[in-house]
């Protein structure tokens, strides 16, 4: 795949339409990576005219804030910031809930102001215009899915209806867990919690959330975060059903479903 870097299109006197941050778990994560991959092939079907930062990129301090390590929050964001003012970026997409968050509502006191989107948003966003078709009686047709609310795509920013709606345009059924949308449980690895030893206690808390999800009968488990789709795969293979239930982010989703 090409993928073009904000520092060729600039070489050549252009500029994209939106950056896509695609985060550190969108680039180092294997399982995370074909959901960059998904996106991106979106991205080019749909014509959207986008670059990433590539190796200019940094985290943006999400996990060390959450631990409680400002001083290296801060050092990344403002690296961050200076790249991303340099060259005049208006328009972040992100597939990341954390990075969203951050970007979103953190970098404008530390002086970097934009648009943040998140991909669920914009993958609603470019159905609503008729941007995006799904294939009638597509690779999902007639299958159950429920959708796993992320914390900071939900709660923190009240964003519920967009994933939802875009799972709505497949000719699927939607299934609810008991505990959804602002009522939602956590995977269990928010507030830098996925990098860190688990305390003591008597249910790891991604497994109590799988088996809510695998209550409802779904045949897939959706998810709009990297981190909750860690967490919940491995949650489906403690419970020995990673032959029947499948944990898919939505974009990964809709590249399956869409026309070509």
């Amino acid at each position: 795949m090409h993928v073009p870097t904000m520092a060729e299109m600039m070489a050549k006197g252009e500029s994209p339409e939106v950056l896509f941050w695609v985060g550190c778990a969108g680039s180092f994560d294997q399982r995370a990576q074909k959901i960059t991959k998904a996106f991106i092939t979106i991205l080019d079907k749909v014509g959207i005219n986008y670059a990433i930062l590539g190796k200019e990129e940094m985290c943006t301090g999400d996990p060390a804030r959450r631990s409680g390590n400002e001083f290296m929050f801060q050092m990344m964001a403002y690296q961050n910031i200076q790249i991303l003012n340099g060259y005049g970026i208006k328009k972040i997409v992100t597939a990341c809930p954390h990075c969203f968050n951050t970007l979103k509502n953190e970098y404008p006191e530390l002086g970097g102001t934009y648009e943040v989107i998140h991909h669920a948003t914009f993958l609603q966003q470019l159905i609503d215009e008729g941007k995006i078709k799904m294939t009638e009686g597509g690779t999902f047709k007639g299958k159950k899915i429920t959708y796993h609310d992320s914390c900071y795509l939900g709660r923190a920013n009240d964003i519920y209806e967009a994933p939802r709606k875009v799972l709505e345009a497949l000719d699927v059924s939607l299934v609810e867990m008991k505990r959804c949308r602002s009522n939602g449980l956590c995977c269990g690895a928010g507030g830098a919690q996925m990098f860190k030893e688990e305390e003591n206690g008597e249910t790891r808390i991604n497994n109590e959330r799988t088996n809510e999800a695998l209550e409802t009968g779904a045949n897939v488990i959706a998810a709009a975060c990297p981190f909750c789709n860690t967490m919940m795969t491995d949650g489906v293979k403690n419970s020995n059903k990673e032959d029947e239930v499948q944990v898919m982010d939505i974009a990964e989703i809709v590249a399956n479903a869409m026309q070509a």
